[in-house]
């Protein structure tokens, strides 16, 4: 007996004691487990997290039924004409049927169902996968399934937040066309959609390259181009608001996360087109089409419908900025060389267009406002600052007075401190305006008259505005174009008598450009010709345009422009050589004496009877250009032709 006891004892079976079952065991653990704390919460939720993860429920729902259950499933209801004699509360009463046998809220198993089957509609087109649209049996299967969802949510069966969390699991997979459907028919707003996750730069990748596939099919002449400007609008909208919108005009915060994504995709947008712009596109390109589109989307159709009228204004004052700051690689001396290469007729359709429609939200004081903060504030891009200032001038009629304000502030600045960047913004502003001809904004030869060619000048300070002035042009002399340096010379500022030194200087320097050049003085034309600014014109063509323009002006005014009369007298070799043979071109005189022969007669009345004297106004060659000054200030200049 005793090596009976022995051997149970060592076995662990007494007298009194039994084997446990497997079962037993098993729960016996379950209870010791369950007696830590938050332990069956911990338990339940990452049941939970294994079951959305991992559950495929359609094969579920298969199993647990059988084939017979195939008949409810809702990859059927894709098919309006299969789904046509199954009610909505049919179908919502057998997810909750197939929820409670499965053991799951029936809010999560409609959720996760209806995102599976907004998959498998967008995937079965057979169509390539660089698209954003549905086609038409796309909609067809997608409109019957939103019925089904409005119903659940209508009922409490559906959940928002599980179904954005499915979509965002097969985003790859999802079409934008299918996302704007759920927001236009109210299962999720995109903008729940978009705050229920967290990885922001993710979802700015996604939106930003499906927003360019959709800009690239909207302009491609398809039968959806309606729903795809539709879409893009709402997309717009909704970045606008919640991306430029102040906490003070909403009634509730809006989440920094939404107004950081917002604001990014709609930066990485401009971003891109201002990037294709620079490449030279081609109009019949994907790239092409994809600008023309996002730079429509800056019109008052689009803005129009915003409940905010602030939002919009801060967007396309924002834009603008970018526009001006964009990769601001370009020097001072760049600008000087090139920017005749920027004018309004040279500059890409897309952009003025942009310009354009900006234009349209900010008022022209604004705008100037506006022009004068980024260059004081920021590194610009001097090729869309030019650009645009030309823009400016050809679209808004009261430009020549606002430019011409800004301008005489910023060298009334200038001088008072010897800011030289406010000098340089000064003559870039000008000679870009300028750039656009007399018909909008004065020529740079009258501007640089009227600025420093007598007493009044922003130069006549003192010798420190004077020396700074030299100074100035002295340094742009090496990237001058020829016909700013006759300008120059020709129209040279006013200097007193005691320090001409500093104008002889300057008149010497730019005459050695003009010889490295092989460009003549006294062979500039009479009148600015904007397109030639940079080029070396030949007398001989010259003159033809002048004589021209100088029978365009004496057919208004009735006088000899003062142009003519101030060549006849301080120009005479070109005046002689070149002027007056094109005038006295042989040709068949009319029978009535036209504009030219009359013109031919008032210079013979008025021919010099030597070279030290002028008929009319009886004064020597040293006064006869204050005589011509004196006419133009009885509003005898020439009239913009």
């Amino acid at each position: 007996m005793s090596d009976s006891r022995a051997r149970n004892a060592a076995s662990g079976l007494g007298s009194g004691s039994r084997k446990r079952t497997w079962t037993e065991l098993l729960a016996g653990r379950v209870k010791r487990q369950l007696h830590g704390p938050g332990r069956e919460y911990k338990l339940q939720e990452s049941a939970v997290r294994l079951l959305r993860r991992h559950l495929n429920l359609n094969d579920l729902l298969l199993e647990v039924e059988g084939p017979a259950c195939k008949t409810l499933c809702l990859h059927q209801l894709m098919d309006p004409e299969a789904s046509a004699d199954l009610s909505s509360s049919l179908i919502g009463s057998a997810l909750r049927d197939q929820a409670s046998r499965l053991g799951v809220p029936v809010a999560v198993l409609s959720s996760r169902t209806v995102a599976s089957s907004i998959v498998q509609i967008c995937a079965s087109s057979g169509e390539p996968s660089h698209r954003v649209l549905l086609n038409a049996e796309q909609r067809k299967k997608l409109s019957s399934l939103l019925e089904v969802a409005q119903y659940l949510l209508a009922h409490s069966m559906f959940s928002r937040v599980s179904f954005c969390e499915e979509l965002w699991e097969v985003q790859d997979s999802l079409l934008l066309e299918a996302v704007w459907h759920l927001h236009v028919q109210n299962v999720v707003s995109l903008q729940e959609l978009l705050e229920s996750r967290a990885d922001t730069q993710a979802t700015v990748a996604w939106l930003f390259r499906d927003l360019c596939l959709l800009c690239e099919q909207m302009e491609a002449s398809t039968p959806h181009t309606e729903i795809a400007r539709a879409m893009l609008s709402d997309f717009v909208q909704l970045f606008v608001l919640r991306g430029f919108q102040k906490n003070s005009d909403l009634r509730s915060v809006e989440p920094a996360h939404m107004a950081q994504l917002s604001a990014a995709v709609l930066q990485r947008m401009l971003i891109f087109a201002l990037e294709a712009l620079t490449t030279g596109l081609q109009d019949a390109s994907p790239a092409y089409r994809a600008v023309k589109s996002w730079f429509g989307v800056f019109c008052g159709h689009t803005c129009g419908g915003m409940t905010s009228v602030d939002a919009p204004r801060r967007f396309f004052s924002h834009t603008l900025t970018q526009v001006l700051t964009h990769k601001p690689v370009l020097r001072v001396s760049d600008a000087v060389q090139m920017q005749r290469e920027w004018s309004f007729a040279k500059t890409s359709c897309l952009l003025t267009g942009l310009y354009r429609r900006l234009f349209e939200t900010l008022r022209p004081e604004e705008l100037v406002g506006h022009l004068q903060e980024v260059l004081e504030t920021h590194e610009v891009n001097w090729r869309h600052v030019l650009s645009c200032v030309s823009t400016l001038v050809i679209c808004l009629p009261e430009a020549q007075r606002l430019v011409n304000d800004w301008v005489a502030r910023l060298l009334v600045r200038a001088f008072e401190s010897c800011d030289l960047d406010s000098m340089v913004t000064a003559f870039l502003v000008v000679r870009q305006a300028a750039l656009e001809g007399p018909s909008v904004f004065p020529s740079y030869s009258d501007w640089f008259q009227a600025s420093f060619g007598s007493t009044r000048g922003f130069h006549s300070g003192s010798k420190k505005t004077l020396v700074f002035l030299f100074k100035f042009l002295s340094d742009l002399v090496p990237f001058e174009a020829p016909r700013y340096l006759q300008v120059h010379i020709l129209h040279p500022p006013l200097v007193p008598s005691k320090y001409r030194s500093l104008l002889a200087d300057y008149v010497a320097l730019a005459r050695t450009r003009l010889a490295e050049l092989q460009v003549s003085v006294e062979n500039m034309g009479l009148y600015e010709d904007p397109s030639s600014a940079g080029d070396i014109a030949e007398p001989h063509s010259q003159a033809h345009q002048d004589v021209e323009k100088a029978i365009t002006v004496f057919e208004h005014t009735g006088k000899i422009p003062v142009a003519v009369m101030e060549a006849s007298i301080f120009r005479r070799p070109y005046y002689v050589s070149h002027f007056l043979p094109a005038l006295l071109t042989p040709r068949v005189l009319p029978r009535t004496p036209d504009s030219r022969a009359a013109l031919i007669e008032s210079l013979k009345r008025c021919s010099p009877r030597s070279e030290g004297g002028c008929r009319p106004c009886r004064r020597t060659a040293g006064t006869a250009r204050s005589c011509a000054q004196r006419a133009q200030s009885r509003h005898d200049r020439p009239l913009p032709v």
